[in-house]
């Protein structure tokens, strides 16, 4: 692997990160701005490498943790407790008993004017319980961790159009709920 220098602070590493097409160290790629202009004044005001030296031994701790469980789930594998309707059999992850009521909830959600609470409550769940079951990947066959989505292993309870327009209906409530505060 090729080394290359953070344009910020010069360290030099074979694990420098890409943000605008420009080399950072892990230290200087996480405090960057996010906008282009912003980033482009960040990088100007150059550090001198040894006074992160501090950051980078400590910044280290939990990163094996953190890499493998980002391959786990860029190979399909959940990374948590099984989500409502699913189960681990033989470690991998299988539709339980119950899977059909996930594709009723969704249904349900979908074409009746039934508030999520009331849904909630039908269902014996809690309203945030139950909108993080409207919003789980792992109900199309996939897998989110970290901020990415990756296809999982295991079988899709609902279609991927059901899911998308549980989306839509859900960013719907949240406008006009922004709207009413």
């Amino acid at each position: 692997m090729e080394r290359t220098k953070c344009i910020k602070c010069s360290y030099e590493s074979e694990d420098n990160f890409l943000k605008f097409e420009i080399p950072l160290c892990s230290i200087c790629y996480r405090f960057s701005p996010n906008t282009e202009n912003k980033f482009k004044e960040y990088v100007s005001e150059k550090i001198n490498s040894n006074a992160l030296d501090s950051f980078r031994k400590y910044s280290e701790i939990g990163r094996p943790q953190l890499k493998g469980m980002t391959l786990r789930a860029s190979q399909g594998s959940q990374m948590s407790r099984p989500p409502f309707g699913y189960k681990f059999s033989e470690g991998k992850l299988v539709p339980a008993e119950n899977f059909r009521e996930v594709e009723e909830l969704f249904e349900e959600f979908l074409t009746t004017n039934i508030s999520l609470r009331q849904l909630s409550q039908k269902h014996n769940l809690s309203v945030n319980g139950l909108k993080k079951i409207l919003s789980n990947f792992a109900y199309i066959g996939k897998v989110k961790f970290n901020n990415q989505i990756h296809q999982g292993n295991h079988q899709a309870i609902i279609s991927t159009t059901l899911f998308n327009h549980v989306q839509n209906k859900l960013d719907r409530l949240r406008k006009v709920n922004i709207q009413q505060e």
